[in-house]
């Protein structure tokens, strides 16, 4: 599944609505898309793997570049994992909680000397990213191609809606192509729905 099919589908499924976004290189389509993928992203997870770098007493750490350009949220870490009891030897004291804030991982307290000597420098941590969708491939799975779609849709009919909200369009669903005929307005809340109540 690459971008160019999905926006073929996009505005296929559009009908006579479709003549309405006619900005350069599809970049009404791209934008109605980009929306899309981010509400996508958030309903269908993807988790990938991180890791930084840790130092003692610091407790800001920026987050690389490359899961910061995908970064949704931060889930949680694999560093400090092995059991060790408060009364055991070499105990390092309780881990710091870990949060994302403005682009950067954040420890509270910060990391010490003795709990980088018990779980090492490297943090590793999981944390929910954006799929992608471009040129060369995606990573949403084929079978969620009519979710994405249908949100979309939705998106191109937002902004359908605060052009010609009395006019009346004919555009059919991602999941079963049955007509949907109203205002724009009102096929945005419908479509909306359907793509907020789809497991």
């Amino acid at each position: 599944m690459t971008q160019a099919d999905v926006l073929d589908d996009l505005q296929r499924s559009l009908h006579d609505a479709a003549s309405v976004f006619s900005a350069p290189d599809q970049a009404d389509w791209k934008r109605h898309l980009q929306t899309a993928l981010a509400a996508f992203s958030r309903k269908r997870r993807r988790t990938l793997l991180g890791t930084i770098t840790l130092q003692a007493e610091q407790d800001i750490y920026p987050l690389p570049a490359e899961v910061q350009a995908e970064f949704i949220d931060y889930k949680t870490h694999l560093w400090g994992n092995k059991p060790c009891k408060p009364w055991s030897k070499g105990y390092a004291g309780a881990l710091p909680r870990v949060k994302e804030q403005a682009g950067a991982l954040v420890f509270d307290p910060a990391p010490s000397a003795a709990h980088l000597a018990a779980f090492g420098s490297s943090f590793r941590f999981w944390y929910f990213a954006q799929h992608r969708l471009d040129a060369t491939g995606s990573t949403v799975q084929a079978v969620d191609r009519p979710l994405l779609l249908l949100r979309a849709q939705a998106e191109a009919l937002r902004e359908l809606s605060m052009r010609n909200i009395n006019k009346p369009v004919t555009v059919r669903d991602g999941f079963s192509g049955t007509p949907r005929n109203s205002t724009p307005a009102a096929l945005y809340a419908q479509l909306l729905a359907e793509f907020e109540g789809a497991t």
